[in-house]
């Protein structure tokens, strides 16, 4: 009779723990804010991205948002951390390009986390070419001209990035590789300072989404020598891709997506990508995005999994082939 009753009890426990759990799921958002984690300081691409997209996701949700920039770590991970840490209710929730969730992981095996395990994908919701620019005094035009001043220079031709393990130093290493010329790596605490530094030819040559990069090319202080993707740029028409200068592995476009704690109910994932889905489809939103040179790209929950598996599984393998180990 005892065990029977302490049984019932435990179901009683259970199901009620379950029946709270649905029942949040479904009144949800019931509270303010959502708090949108950005993993790099702000004035980044990815922190005006995030900032373009929230105005709107505030709208349709009904509720305020806050941005919050957690900026630090190996690829973001600080933010990327605090983020897997928080509860899985919805309201606390993470837009990160692939250095927290992918290349950040490849590079650093003790990062603190297994973002397969700690998070549950929402969406990926946008994507931007990389661009590849040189200093505008270093006298190439295009990725073999490069590739022949860097093997005539050896060990003397710069390349600066975001930071150590992010989407752009792999994407060097993964040059590297294919091309055999030496570059050497200068990693910087993201964006600003490192588009700092190549005006000022500190750095020789840079990849960097087209969102920050582009007036500066503009200004003729760097000269954009390739788009690192599958396709031109109507904002550049006259550069080539990657694939067209015989490089065609090099391709990366610098992508946004959306993840939530792991243990996030399904409705409320369904509930966020639908609330993302709509925000990208208002016209103004749709409109500032593309100012900034970013392409809405947004599928299901399922189709950012997959995508995610493709994107670690590709920079472990560049990781492992390059020897890279933390500095």
């Amino acid at each position: 009779m005892v065990i029977r009753a302490l049984l019932a009890a435990a179901l009683g426990v259970a199901g009620a723990l379950h029946f709270t759990g649905a029942a949040q799921a479904q009144a949800w958002p019931t509270k303010q804010p959502i708090k949108v984690v950005v993993p790099f300081p702000a004035g980044g691409p990815t922190d005006g991205m995030a900032r373009i997209v929230s105005d709107r996701l505030g709208t349709v949700l009904g509720q305020s948002i806050v941005i919050e920039n957690r900026g630090g770590g190996a690829g973001g991970s600080v933010g990327a951390k605090f983020v897997a840490g928080s509860d899985p209710d919805g309201y606390t929730i993470l837009l990160t390009p692939g250095g927290s969730l992918t290349t950040g992981p490849a590079v650093h095996k003790n990062i603190g986390y297994d973002p397969v395990k700690v998070f549950v994908p929402v969406a990926q919701v946008m994507e931007t070419p990389l661009i590849i620019a040189v200093h505008a005094d270093l006298p190439v035009k295009s990725m073999a001209e490069l590739v022949a001043y860097a093997k005539a220079n050896p060990g003397k031709v710069s390349w600066g990035s975001q930071g150590f393990g992010v989407a752009p130093h792999l994407l060097l290493e993964l040059f590297k590789l294919e091309s055999k010329a030496s570059f050497t790596h200068v990693p910087y605490r993201g964006t600003a300072p490192m588009l700092i530094a190549a005006v000022a030819g500190e750095v020789q040559v840079v990849a960097d989404p087209m969102t920050t990069i582009l007036p500066h090319i503009q200004s003729g202080k760097l000269r954009a020598i390739a788009i690192a993707g599958p396709t031109r740029t109507d904002r550049l028409p006259g550069v080539p891709t990657t694939g067209e200068q015989g490089y065609p592995k090099i391709n990366s476009p610098f992508w946004l997506g959306v993840v939530a704690p792991a243990g996030t109910p399904a409705d409320i994932v369904t509930k966020l990508n639908a609330a993302f889905r709509e925000a990208l489809n208002d016209p103004a939103t749709k409109q500032r995005l593309a100012n900034a040179g970013a392409e809405i790209k947004i599928g299901t929950p399922g189709d950012f999994e997959k995508m995610l598996d493709r994107e670690l599984k590709l920079w472990t393998g560049v990781v492992n082939d390059a020897k890279i180990t933390v500095e």
